[in-house]
């Protein structure tokens, strides 16, 4: 009996016979899907939007390019969405609606007919109202459909030789705030700083959860006693940036904590 993935591959060269598209985020789903593909007819589109940081961004250059991989950026401003800015909760829905609309018009003008995503099976267990979008827009996510879940991404990635088979996942910026609370670019500018001082001091897989005055920060709890033994600097260093309260949350580090 074949493998999952050996499957998956012979399922994405058929597929791969009328064009790929892939919308590329730079987390492992994604980057794993897009090395299965490095040898297939396939086009990489990453959107360079606030709710990403710069350090996503020069990632998925970087990945395609070595890959040899073409890469489209295409620059998108959900902030001009009132609906994006007021945050409600099916925003990752509307969002995903408008960035995958924009895949499949790329996609249209270049004669390229699947469009596919990272979306693993795991992701179908969970709060993602954006998965509503995809199945609405017909946009395939072939490791959910042959049920391949984050840890066998990883697995098989390790056994590949990716080095970033254990990135930190780096959901979207926007899941750092609660819903219903406005956006601007100051507050989610105020989270990427304040992410990067603590990736900078030994913290690579955090998360800043910003509530008016107060910075709840998570990160695993394996790290609490180093976070204690830096904690004079940290204060010193975010305290820089006009954050009122800071608290460390005793849950540890946990995927959707604000839904």
């Amino acid at each position: 009996m074949k493998s999952k993935f050996e499957q998956l591959k012979n399922y994405l060269e058929n597929l791969e016979k009328q064009g790929l598209c892939l919308a590329f985020s730079g987390g492992i789903d994604s980057a794993l899907l897009l090395f299965l593909c490095k040898d297939m007819n396939i086009n990489a589109v990453t959107f360079n939007s606030v709710f990403q940081t710069d350090e996503e961004l020069n990632f998925t250059k970087d990945f395609c390019n070595k890959l040899g991989v073409k890469h489209e950026i295409i620059t998108f401003d959900p902030l001009e969405n009132d609906i994006l800015v007021n945050n409600p909760k099916d925003r990752c829905y509307h969002c995903k609606k408008r960035f995958f609309s924009k895949i499949k018009d790329y996609a249209g003008k270049n004669n390229i007919k699947y469009v596919i995503d990272g979306t693993n099976y795991d992701d179908l267990h969970v709060y993602r109202p954006g998965l509503r979008a995809l199945d609405e827009l017909g946009i395939i996510s072939p490791f959910a459909e042959f049920e391949i879940t984050k840890q066998e991404i990883r697995d098989y990635a390790k056994h590949s030789g990716l080095s970033i088979f254990d990135k930190p996942s780096t959901p979207c910026i926007a899941t750092r705030f609660s819903y219903n609370t406005k956006l601007d670019k100051e507050k989610i500018e105020k989270v990427k700083n304040a992410e990067r001082i603590l990736k900078y001091n030994g913290f690579e897989n955090n998360r800043v959860r910003l509530h008016n005055d107060i910075v709840r920060i998570e990160i695993p709890l394996s790290e609490f006693e180093m976070f204690m033994l830096k904690r004079d600097n940290l204060i010193n260093e975010l305290k820089k940036m006009n954050i009122k309260y800071l608290t460390l949350d005793l849950e540890g580090l946990r995927s959707g904590s604000m839904d």
